[in-house]
């Protein structure tokens, strides 16, 4: 357990809470439908389901899940829909270097339920979805197909001295 822990509230999804790092898709009768559009670099655009389980992290002593690194893509959007499960997702917007314990402000967290979908912007920084539960979360994901070629991380710990409890 690392020595400093900062913690977030995860705040419910929104589209206005979430456009420093992405956008929530609309329907496609709102005129804002097509206003952003995803982006794949080396046109490799690639549909999957992915799952994340909470033994792959490391939880606080009150149980909350606990953020020790995150992860960014630079040549593709990457976007989200939450199948199963409540999760929470941590993000931070890609300009963010992390080079002290000040950028932790940046990083905000969102409690994410079934059928909530998103889309990371190029670069955005991100942790998860992880659930909240025992179950597995199941997420359709559409990313770029060479993602492991361009998947960006940083150790919170060795780049800030903390890590971020993320409370649902």
């Amino acid at each position: 357990m690392p020595t400093t822990v900062v913690s977030r509230r995860a705040q419910r999804l929104t589209v206005e809470a979430f456009a420093p790092m992405g956008w929530v898709p609309v329907a496609d009768t709102d005129p804002d439908d097509g206003t952003q559009t995803l982006h794949f670099e080396w046109a490799d655009p690639h549909l999957n389901v992915i799952s994340h389980a909470a033994a792959e992290i490391d939880h606080t002593e009150r149980g909350a899940p606990l953020c020790t690194v995150l992860y960014r893509h630079a040549t593709h959007t990457q976007a989200l829909l939450v199948l199963n499960v409540d999760a929470v997702v941590a993000c931070a917007p890609a300009g963010v270097e992390f080079s002290g314990p000040g950028d932790l402000d940046a990083i905000v967290a969102f409690r994410l339920r079934p059928l909530d979908t998103f889309v990371l912007h190029r670069g955005t920084w991100h942790w998860g979805p992880f659930p909240l539960g025992p179950e597995p979360v199941r997420l359709l994901n559409v990313q770029g197909r060479r993602y492991a070629e361009d998947n960006d991380h940083v150790d919170l710990l060795d780049r800030t001295g903390a890590a971020v409890e993320v409370l649902a």
